[in-house]
């Protein structure tokens, strides 16, 4: 992204960062991601991206989407289908994020206005970096501070008690990145977009017509949304971890990279069924994730609402041509 300031690099790499947190992936399902200074909304078959321009004018794109499963029936099987929504969600969710910082910088907009073309290798190397801060942050650190502490604390070396306090370890780290980013007034933005992202897909769930006064009603805390899945993740690691003896550091680390996709694939099913029961027992281990949304969504306001309808409603445009199946929660 050429002649971006140092503050536009950081406000886009920080919200790259937190983007595992900011969306919510179901194939079969609306939802979406607060990008920078707007909203993109996902339909089955689509994706609709609305942003705020710096002269208040909204800038809008949508495309077609395929669903994985459609072409491969074995990417829809439990588990698996996880690993995939999550890799397909990353992937849009960049290019969302990309575009959004595009049109930010107006200088790099070309003169038809079009959304500018990313290089394979740029976005592959943004989603790497991305991955990469995510292993290093909540796998590396929280296992080598973990395994720095059996000097001090040898009752750690049992393999439960290790997992328990790398993982209070990792979500200290978790929940510490999210504050203080929130208070950063760019991300809080970001933030707000992500409450008017949640707002509007409870409305559309509600089958109410999508007006800011309608959304507005609806609450900012949505059971399908990545801050939950990233908790989720974060609990069911402790417990899958507890199983597994630590014998040297770089197995034991090897194991936690190892055994993610596993765990990413079984907390996106219980994300996917606490969804749909939101009165059962797997409903409780999104609680945490409810609760931390304090942070990651705000109050938006009308503007950054507008957002997310003009967002959806274009989704959903493509949608309705490509009369494809569309499940309400």
């Amino acid at each position: 992204m050429k002649n971006m300031s140092l503050r536009s690099h950081l406000r886009f790499h920080t919200a790259l960062q937190l983007s595992l947190a900011l969306e919510s992936a179901e194939e079969t399902l609306i939802g979406g991601q607060a990008v920078l200074e707007g909203v993109m909304m996902r339909s089955p078959h689509a994706w609709g991206i609305a942003i705020r321009k710096p002269d208040g004018e909204l800038a809008i794109h949508s495309e077609p989407l395929d669903r994985p499963s459609q072409k491969s029936p074995w990417k829809g099987w439990p588990i698996i289908r996880g690993i995939v929504t999550l890799g397909t969600a990353m992937t849009l969710g960049f290019k969302a994020l990309r575009y959004s910082a595009d049109v930010a910088m107006e200088d790099e907009k070309t003169a038809s206005g079009e959304m500018l073309e990313m290089n394979g290798w740029v976005a592959g190397f943004n989603i790497a970096l991305s991955l990469g801060f995510f292993i290093f942050m909540y796998k590396f650190l929280p296992f080598a501070a973990a395994r720095s502490l059996r000097h001090w604390a040898h009752q750690t070396s049992n393999s439960a008690l290790f997992a328990l306090v790398e993982g209070i370890i990792r979500l200290a780290i978790f929940i510490s990145f999210m504050w203080l980013t929130s208070r950063w007034s760019d991300i809080r933005r970001v933030y707000q977009y992500h409450g008017a992202e949640h707002k509007t897909v409870f409305a559309f769930e509600g089958k109410d017509p999508l007006t800011a006064a309608n959304v507005q009603r609806y609450s900012t805390y949505h059971p399908r949304c990545g801050t939950s899945f990233l908790m989720t993740v974060m609990i069911i690691s402790i417990g899958v971890y507890a199983l597994v003896p630590v014998h040297g550091f770089w197995m034991g680390f090897a194991s936690r990279i190892l055994l993610l996709p596993l765990i990413a694939g079984g907390s996106y099913e219980i994300i996917r069924y606490a969804a749909r029961k939101r009165s059962s027992l797997f409903a409780m281990m999104t609680a945490p994730g409810l609760w931390l949304q304090r942070i990651t969504t705000q109050p938006p306001d009308d503007t950054q609402v507008e957002c997310a309808i003009v967002a959806l409603n274009h989704a959903m445009e493509i949608e309705q041509r490509q009369g494809g199946e569309l499940v309400i929660a």
